[in-house]
């Protein structure tokens, strides 16, 4: 059974930094693009930064220079470090997990909520 367990989130200050974690488990990392998705009130969810294979990474405009995506494969975890937060990038955060050869294959975690308000 594949389960991605998020944590990490919570209530910050705008400015302030929070890093939200992603445990893998019943895959490989290493054979999967990995990403992170947020959904905020009344919008649909949009990928906000992802990871291939190979270690590219990839951002949203909104938040390019801020947010920093990593991974362990040997740990089976991906982590996105977030910094100079701003009131608008509250939302629920979800780990996502896309295997490479097969893209139909794909997993979603639980979501963990961040608030960004003074």
């Amino acid at each position: 059974q594949v389960q991605l367990v998020e944590s990490g989130g919570g209530s910050v200050q705008p400015g302030g930094s929070l890093t939200l974690s992603c445990a893998a488990s019943g895959i490989s990392t290493s054979s999967y693009i990995m990403g992170w998705y947020r959904r905020a009130p009344g919008s649909q969810r949009k990928l906000v930064a992802s990871m291939s294979t190979s270690e590219n990474e990839n951002y949203d405009s909104s938040v390019k220079g801020r947010f920093t995506i990593s991974r362990d494969n040997a740990k089976n975890t991906v982590s996105l470090q977030m910094n100079s937060l701003r009131p608008e990038d509250t939302a629920v955060y979800y780990c996502h997990a896309v295997f490479y050869f097969d893209h139909a294959r794909n997993y979603w975690g639980q979501g963990t909520q961040v608030t960004v308000s003074s």
